[in-house]
């Protein structure tokens, strides 16, 4: 392992302090110029990684390979094992071989729908889409949604039903159950407790309710770790009763978040995240952006995207928004002075754009905020225009955290004797002081429906194993109350049971399938006339029509919230609790793609960390460094509420300054083999009174080093040297544009088209491109997991990501712009550029990498023998190869995930993105069989189609009427290292943002000092 280099951050601030300009850095370790950021940056793959494993190293792998060049045309180098194929007997006539089937279904994100259209591959599900008929989605998805596909054929999933561990079958269950029920139906079910996560099936609600009419005197308690408590309780305190908000960002020209991380979450983020990106969009030579202002306590992809960002603590974002509040006029007490340079020209752009302005505040901020929210919405005159009220979409809208307070102190009492518990897992992400495992303990039969053996299953006497989603019958309403009726793909893997299933045995209906419980509800509510044809327009559109729920007026009513929520500022260190960006509340924890997903900011992977600010880092002596085996940092003790947690600590830029971030869904003890014994539990840490953030923290070094998992230098392209600077990530501001909007263009002067030693290649057909626009692009990493999931993308694990040598074909490059304290944050997808001029092509000694006559860079693996040339010769750096076999050939679940279309490449072989060659050759064939040309965008990639932002453009550049011909002709449109004359087929249109010119640029804790070394505390 070679030698530990430490960022040293007070030279680090002298360099920022000394650019003049723009300046782009992706990391500390690159500002500070370490020998492990360089190992990164020179070298074809990161120490260790370029070589095998055994001892005899490179030598011997070029012995190796020298045997398997000479059967390179033959061959690949490892020989995929053998599998048998069994033809139909009967072929069912709905089903064409190669012929993939959509069917619209839903997905749950905290309960709420998100529709989706599975492509299934003869019964097989095998990708997931956005429905473009679903107001959820519209047509497009989120990481999570993508990853439901793994999710699926996880192979660790619960397969049975169990009693105190024994595996037992669904009668032997059904037969303990009765003298449970009868014993509580002659107390009308005063010790019946059920516990679900929010609910929004209409369907099961009412089984519900059927159920506690049956058993009058039992009691339904919701509770998830992530859940809407803050947000209900404020519209209760500005209008008087429990409302939900639903948002027009369309509609919006200035827009303030009081923490609202609503790109990067929640029920309705793919369409925000469409509307938002949809104004940042610039047709012409002008345009109409809109602006962003963002207050958090702990950076996110929301806070990235913002034209002004302001991080401070999340106990003191009250305070400016009573300041904001106050400044609208609003009669509100305790507004903080302290950030007046700020705060006044935001009132006045508030102001100015009234009726099409903006306030969200995000569920960490207390229901107070929310109501302030509301309330100067009201003032602006913004009500029934860019926001507008509904009833709670949820089945039966209640505080959760009362409610599980509630359900413990019954079961601690003795006042439980039968708790079913309907999915979730609260003996995990339930608050710690709680105690809510010792509680449940207490009760005498513990049930639990669960599609793992996790930490509840584990204290229950009966589990039973769940239905995935794509396999069982159910409803759920999406944000604005519109019903999805949820249809499988596939009979369940494992013979799970669905809760609509569980809950009709309960009823008295042991047999009764999820299909008839569903239908028959539906058929109660449709009516027997015309009930198949509007069931069966449901299923196939995947929304029930007319089903969102209606607009509510509402009237501001003065009450609470004029005064502020909190005491004074409390001057020590604050925790800030966050669901993670890639595993969430940790239910995804055993989900290999989201795990190995590079977190958008930290770019770490497999783990959570202590996220803390620079200057904190400092004051601490926090040491990070790069080495050949990963990220190492220092390992430092978090003592809070009294309990102690050790997490290794990570130094963000823009982090606020006495704040630090710890993000739940880790520490998982039974997630599974994936998920478990990665990370720590942050829920050992939070408390009922402080679910989101809390003071009092204590946090000091252990002397102990952690390694971490951090992708953030793998792949770096090298834009700076002595003579020359290249401008990957090039952005500017709106007045800027508009003063040159040829900006872009004129920061690198391409190569003439004819200067190449190769003659020039006539594309008489079609001629492939793409264009990304990092304007609308928000780092979302949605067409990360799309591209795994639609090419066979293996995962690798923690070990093999810290040596770099992770497989995902598309990587979001991270830029910072700035200072360390307040930086501005761009995302830059990439991904293989077809270039036409391809440096790899010239340099494959067995012809495995070459161009067709479409224009695409095209991969034969059955060629390749693993020299690496051509990633030696990619100035993108966009080639993985497979140093051991990572795809796992014998679990038959995951056969069954695979895309068939796409060949699963075995070790020794090169890969990269392909524009999804698979899907062009679909559309021709469909285009050549209905005697027709292709039509321009009829072909999406995975990348594209996914997407929630439309910031991928795929198509053919030789028809000049096609979009991404015209977004080539743009004047923000740049190729990536386009003066090596590459002629890339993959473009780049400029970021452009629309900063207020009244607004200090850099604005926060510290900003004063940003341009200052620092005074204190040792350099690291």
């Amino acid at each position: 392992m070679s030698q530990e280099s430490f960022v040293d951050l007070s030279m680090v601030r002298r360099r920022l302090a000394g650019s003049g300009g723009r300046r782009y850095w992706k990391s500390l370790e690159e500002l500070a110029a370490t020998p492990g950021f360089q190992n990164f940056l020179e070298r074809e793959f990161p120490e260790q990684a370029s070589e095998w494993s055994d001892p005899s190293g490179r030598r011997e792998f070029l012995r190796i390979m020298g045997a398997s060049l000479a059967l390179a045309g033959l061959t690949a180098c490892t020989r995929q094992p053998e599998e048998k194929i069994v033809p139909y007997v009967k072929s069912p006539e709905q089903v064409v071989p190669g012929r993939p089937l959509f069917f619209a279904t839903s997905v749950l994100d905290q309960g709420f729908a998100k529709g989706v259209l599975v492509e299934s591959h003869l019964g097989r599900p095998t990708k997931i889409e956005g429905n473009p008929e679903h107001p959820a989605s519209l047509g497009a998805t989120d990481a999570f949604g993508q990853a439901t596909i793994l999710g699926l054929y996880d192979p660790d999933r619960s397969k049975t039903i169990t009693n105190r561990g024994e595996i037992r079958t669904w009668g032997a269950f059904l037969t303990a159950l009765q003298p449970a029920l009868a014993a509580q139906k002659a107390l009308g079910g005063a010790g019946f407790r059920i516990l679900t996560e929010t609910v929004t099936s209409p369907t099961l609600a009412a089984q519900l309710d059927a159920l506690l009419a049956q058993y009058p005197a039992a009691k339904w308690h919701q509770y998830q770790p992530v859940s809407a408590d803050n947000a209900r309780a404020g519209a209760e305190l500005a209008f008087g009763e429990a409302l939900a908000a639903q948002y027009r960002l369309a509609e919006a020209d200035v827009i303030l978040s009081l923490e609202a991380d609503f790109l990067g979450s929640g029920p309705a983020n793919v369409r925000l995240i469409r509307e938002f990106s949809g104004r940042r969009r610039i047709e012409g030579e002008h345009a109409r952006l809109n602006r962003l202002y963002v207050v958090e306590g702990s950076p996110s992809i929301t806070g990235a995207a913002a034209d002004h960002r302001l991080p401070l603590r999340s106990s003191e974002i009250e305070g400016v928004a009573r300041a904001v509040a106050a400044g609208l006029g609003l009669p509100v007490e305790g507004a903080d002075r302290a950030h007046a340079a700020w705060v006044g020209p935001l009132v006045k752009d508030l102001r100015k754009h009234g009726g099409r302005s903006l306030v969200l505040a995000g569920e960490s901020q207390p229901a107070e905020v929310h109501a302030l929210a509301h309330a100067m919405n009201g003032e602006l005159g913004n009500l029934g225009k860019t926001v507008v009220f509904t009833a709670p979409v949820e089945a039966r809208p209640l505080n959760q955290l009362a409610s599980l307070r509630d359900l413990v102190a019954d079961m601690a009492g003795g006042e439980v004797a039968l708790l079913l518990v309907l999915g979730g897992n609260p003996v995990y992400n339930a608050p710690a002081d709680l105690a809510l495992a010792a509680a449940l303990d207490q009760v005498p039969l513990r049930i639990h429906l669960g599609l793992y053996q996790d930490e509840t299953a584990e204290r229950c006497h009966w589990h039973l194993a769940e239905a995935h989603g794509l396999e069982s019958w159910s409803d759920a309403r999406a944000f604005d109350g519109s019903v999805s009726i949820v249809q499988p793909l596939i009979a369940p893997l494992y013979g799970g049971k669905s809760a609509h299933e569980v809950l009709a045995a309960f009823l008295g209906f042991g047999d009764r399938a999820g299909y008839q419980v569903v239908r028959e509800h539906w058929k109660g509510l449709f009516g027997a006339d015309d009930f198949e044809g509007r069931w069966q327009r449901a299923v196939h559109d995947g929304v029930v029509a007319g089903s969102a729920l209606p607009e509510k007026p509402v009237t501001l009513a003065s009450g609470d919230w004029v005064r502020p929520a909190r005491q004074a500022r409390n001057p020590g260190l604050e925790i800030a609790f966050r669901a993670d960006p890639t595993i969430g509340d940790g239910r995804f924890a055993n989900n290999g793609w989201l795990q190995e997903l590079p977190k958008p900011l930290t770019k770490l992977t497999w783990e959570n960390a202590a996220l803390l600010s620079p200057r904190l880092a400092a004051r601490l002596g926090i040491a990070v460094s790069s080495t050949a085996s990963g990220a190492t940092t220092d390992l430092v003790e978090l003592r809070y509420a009294g309990n102690a947690l050790k997490v290794p600590a990570w130094i963000v830029p823009g982090h606020p300054e006495d704040s630090v971030t710890l993000h739940l869904g880790y520490g998982r003890r039974k997630a599974g083999r994936v998920g478990s014994g990665l990370g720590v539990n942050a829920y050992a840490l939070r408390r009922s009174d402080g679910l989101w953030f809390g003071a009092g923290l204590e946090i000091r070094k252990t002397g102990e080093r952690a390694i971490l998992a951090c992708t953030q230098d793998h792949w770096t392209i090298e834009h700076e040297t002595q003579t020359t600077k290249r401008h990957l990530v090039r952005s500017a501001d709106l007045a800027e544009f508009e003063r040159n909007p040829h900006f872009a263009r004129e920061m690198s002067e391409e190569p003439p088209a004819d200067l190449s030693m190769y003659p020039a290649h006539t594309y008489r057909g079609h001629a492939w491109g793409m264009t990304i626009d990092l304007s609308a692009c928000v780092g979302c990493n949605a067409c990360v997991v799309a591209c795994q999931s639609e090419n066979n993308i293996p995962v690798v694990g923690k070990d093999q990501v810290a040596r770099g040598r992770e497989m995902q074909w598309i990587r979001i490059d991270r830029y910072y712009q700035g200072g360390l304290d307040n930086p501005e944050t761009h995302h830059q997808p990439v991904l293989c550029m077809h270039c036409e001029n391809a440096p790899c092509e010239v340099v494959c000694p067995v012809a495995a990498t070459v161009h067709s006559d479409e224009g695409l860079n095209d991969m034969v693996y059955n060629r390749c023998v693993g020299t690496r040339y051509c990633s030696n010769n990619c100035p993108y750096k966009v080639r993985r190869f497979n140093f051991f076999l990572y795809q796992d050939w014998d679990t038959p679940s995951l056969k069954l995930m695979r895309n068939p279309d796409v060949t699963v490449r075995s070790r020794g072989v090169m890969e990269k993105c392909t524009y999804c060659v698979q899907r062009i050759n679909q559309a021709r064939i469909d285009a050549k069989n209905q005697d027709r040309p292709l039509r321009d965008g009829e072909i999406e990639t995975a990348c594209q189609s996914v997407c929630p932002a439309r910031a991928i453009v795929f198509g053919d550049v030789n028809d000049p009427k096609s979009r991404v011909t015209g977004q080539k002709s743009s004047p923000r449109n740049y190729g990536l290292l386009a003066d090596l004359n590459t002629r890339p087929r993959t473009s780049y249109l400029a970021s452009v943002r629309n900063p207020n010119p009244d607004m200090p640029r850099e604005a926060g804790p510290g900003a004063a000092r940003a341009s200052l070394e620092l005074g204190s505390g040792p350099d690291v």
